[in-house]
C-alpha cells in the first residue's frame, strides 16, 4: 500500500468500469469538475480520451474500482498513455468514501465522481498497479478458471454421492472416497447401477478398474461387492440413476482431465517464475501455493507485513469501546482466496519442526486448532513477507544466524 504524491497529477479521473461502456468523471487539482461522461470499453476511445485530456490539463492519475477482468483493459491502456499513473480503489474502499457523500443513489456517474475525489483528497486510499507482468497475467487467468474447474468438481462429485447415497449407502461408502480415481469412474460409466454391477461380476469390474489403478483393483472391488451383498431390495428411483451417474462420472473424468491439463500449465508458469525458487523453498509452499502467492501479492505494495496480513484477512481485528467490548477477533475480510491458500500452506507445514512447534504452542495456550493453524499462518506470512522482500531463500533456524535468510520462529 502506499500513498501518491498529489502535486505531481494535473487532473484525477475516476473511471467506474462497466462490461460494454465506463463512465469518466476528471477532476482538477482544485476540484473543477472538468469531463463527466459514458465511454464504450474500446481500446481506440480510451487512448483518445486520455490524450485529450493530458493534453490539455497535464499529467493525470487514472484510478479504476477494478483492476482486472472487465477493469483489464482501461489499466493496460492507462499504463501505455503518456504522462498518465493508474491506480485502483479497493471496493471496501470505495463503499465507505460512498458513505462520506450526501445521498443513496447508485449510479456510474456517482461511482466515477466519488473514485475521482478520494484520488484526489485521499491518495492513501488508493493502490498503486505494476506494469503488466505476462507471466503474472497468464497465471491468474489460470487459477481463475481453475478456480472454476474446481467449484465444478466439487458440485459434481458431491451430486454423485448422493444419488449413490440415495439408491445404495453402501455402494457409496465403498466408492465415495474414491471418485477421483479413474478406474472407479470408469466402472460407474459402464455399471451405473448397483444391479448392472452384479451381473458384470467381480472379474469384469476388476479388469475395468485395474485399467487405470492396478494397485486399488482388489480392495475396492472386494469393498463393492461386499457392500452390494449387504443390501438385497431395490430403492425407488435406482431406474433415473441410470442415466444420470454415467453422466455425473463422466463429467467427472472430463474435469479432472482439464485441470490437469491447467495446472500443468500453471505448474510451467510458476517453475519460469523468478521467485519460483524463493518461494517453494518455504515449507509447506508448493507450485499452487507459489502461483496463488504471485497473481495475489507480487506487483502489490505493501509497507509493512502486518499490512499484507491484513490484506489476506489473516490479521486479528482489535475491538474496543469502553468496557463493554475489548479484545482481538478474527478478520472476517480480506482476500478470501490468499487466506484460503496461507491456511492450507500452513497446515501443510505442521510436518516441518519450527511450524509444528509453534502451532502445539498456540494448542497449549487454549487455540482451537483452527486459531492455532491461522495463528501459525500469521506467522509465516512475516517470513514470507522478508523472503519477497529480500529475494532469499528460506533457512532453518539453526542454520539462519549470521545469514541473510529468513526463518520461521517458533
Amino acid at each position: 500500500m502506499t500513498g501518491f504524491d498529489l502535486l505531481s497529477f494535473a487532473l484525477f479521473i475516476g473511471l467506474d468500469v462497466g462490461k460494454t461502456e465506463h463512465h469518466a468523471t476528471a477532476l482538477s487539482r482544485s476540484g473543477e469538475k472538468v469531463y463527466d461522461k459514458a465511454l464504450p470499453n474500446d481500446e481506440t476511445r480510451l487512448c483518445a480520451l486520455l490524450a485529450e485530456l493530458t493534453t490539455a490539463h497535464g499529467p493525470a492519475l487514472l484510478v479504476v474500482d477494478q483492476p482486472a477482468t472487465i477493469g483489464a483493459l482501461p489499466v493496460a491502456v492507462a499504463q501505455q498513455a503518456d504522462n498518465v499513473e493508474v491506480a485502483y480503489l479497493p471496493g471496501l474502499t470505495m463503499r465507505r468514501m460512498a458513505d462520506l457523500h450526501a445521498g443513496s443513489a447508485k449510479t456510474d456517474a456517482r461511482d466515477a465522481f466519488i473514485i475521482a475525489e478520494t484520488s484526489r483528497t485521499m491518495p492513501s486510499a488508493l493502490r498503486q498497479i505494476a506494469a503488466s507482468d505476462e507471466q503474472i497475467a497468464e497465471l491468474a487467468v489460470l487459477s481463475g478458471f481453475d478456480d472454476d474447474l474446481l467449484g465444478q468438481t466439487t458440485a459434481a462429485r458431491n451430486r454423485l454421492r448422493g444419488l449413490l447415497t440415495q439408491i445404495h449407502p453402501g455402494l457409496e461408502r465403498a466408492l465415495g472416497s474414491h471418485l477421483h480415481h479413474y478406474g472407479v469412474l470408469d466402472a460407474l460409466v459402464t455399471w451405473p447401477t448397483p444391479q448392472k454391477l452384479k451381473t458384470a461380476g467381480r472379474g469384469h469390474v476388476r479388469n475395468r478398474i485395474k485399467k487405470h489403478n492396478p494397485r486399488l483393483a482388489e480392495r475396492i472391488t472386494e469393498a463393492i461387492f461386499d457392500a452390494l451383498d449387504a443390501q438385497t431390495v431395490v430403492v425407488a428411483g435406482t431406474g433415473a440413476a441410470a442415466t444420470i451417474v454415467p453422466i455425473l462420472a463422466g463429467q467427472l473424468k472430463d474435469l479432472y482431465s482439464q485441470r490437469a491439463n491447467v495446472l500443468e500449465q500453471v505448474d510451467a508458469l510458476v517453475e519460469a517464475h523468478p521467485l519460483h525458487q524463493v518461494l517453494t523453498s518455504m515449507p509447506g509452499v508448493g507450485v499452487r501455493t507459489a502461483a496463488r502467492i504471485l497473481t495475489e501479492v507480487v506487483g502489490k505494495n505493501f509497507k509493512t507485513a502486518g499490512h499484507l496480513a491484513s490484506y489476506a484477512g489473516i490479521a486479528p481485528t482489535t475491538r474496543r469501546s469502553g468496557t463493554s467490548i475489548r479484545g482481538e477477533f478474527a478478520n472476517r475480510g480480506g482476500n478470501k482466496r490468499l487466506k484460503s491458500t496461507l491456511f492450507n500452506s500452513a497446515f501443510a507445514s505442521l510436518h516441518h519442526g519450527p511450524s509444528r512447534a509453534y502451532y502445539d504452542k498456540k494448542r497449549a495456550a487454549g487455540k482451537t486448532h483452527k486459531q492455532a493453524v491461522i495463528a501459525l499462518a500469521r506467522r509465516r506470512l512475516d517470513t514470507l513477507y522478508a523472503l519477497l522482500r529480500d529475494g532469499t531463500f528460506y533457512q532453518e533456524p539453526d542454520n539462519a544466524r549470521g545469514s541473510s535468510g529468513h526463518a520461521l520462529a517458533a
